[in-house]
């Protein structure tokens, strides 16, 4: 995957990703709060609003939607299916990383100790993101990879600044709804070590290039809350 991007970053997204330019989204993505953003040097993926939740279509394509989020980190629910997808990828590495679904939540604060190279390459990455500003930590929730990655493992792409969680790998049912709720507090303090920035922004992703792969997917039902 030939990019070196942070938006959501990021995440990463990632709204997560140095050097990603803005993409003009469609009116209905617009009108539903969602700026579409590409990966880059990849061709954009196709999303479109569909209910309360989105259409992920690509072929071997790559590119995310992301909008903005405000609060302190509870918790965060939502489902999701895929109908087509890349195979199992390794997503612990750059290049390869091929996944049809992701779901990263930035935060505005820097983890702690974030280093002056960290910062410098954020500040890069910012230049070339204009005036939509990106998150300085990341959590990247994931539909892809071969389930044999750790629990949870440094992005390859966000420079010690995002952290990723697979929650459902490549082999996981196809046409099925899956319901996911996810501690952002819990994760954001497990990955960094301390209690959370205020949350900025969610960013919904997929990537196919690498493999070409014909992707198909839902994600609907997002729901930031408390966690009870």
């Amino acid at each position: 995957m030939p990019r070196l991007a942070t938006p959501l970053a990021v995440t990463l997204l990632a709204a997560l990703l140095i050097g990603a330019g803005p993409v003009h989204p469609p009116h209905a993505l617009e009108a539903a709060g969602w700026h579409h953003a590409p990966w880059h040097g990849l061709q954009p993926a196709r999303f479109r609003p569909l209910g309360d939740g989105l259409v992920v279509e690509a072929q071997g394509q790559g590119s995310f939607v992301w909008r903005r989020v405000q609060g302190e980190a509870g918790c965060l629910s939502w489902r999701w299916r895929v109908d087509q997808g890349p195979p199992p990828t390794d997503l612990t590495r750059q290049g390869g990383d091929d996944r049809a679904l992701s779901i990263a939540v930035g935060f505005s604060g820097w983890p702690p100790g974030a280093t002056t190279w960290q910062r410098t390459r954020h500040a890069m990455a910012q230049t070339l993101a204009g005036g939509h500003p990106l998150p300085r930590s990341v959590l990247v929730y994931v539909w892809g990879g071969t389930g044999r990655e750790p629990a949870a493992f440094a992005s390859p792409w966000l420079h010690g600044l995002g952290t990723v969680r697979v929650l459902r790998p490549a082999a996981s049912p196809r046409g099925q709804w899956f319901t996911e709720r996810v501690n952002l507090a819990a994760d954001w303090r497990a990955a960094f070590g301390a209690d959370p920035p205020p949350l900025q922004e969610i960013a919904i992703g997929t990537d196919a290039d690498d493999t070409g792969s014909r992707v198909e997917a839902r994600v609907e039902a997002i729901r930031f809350g408390p966690c009870r």
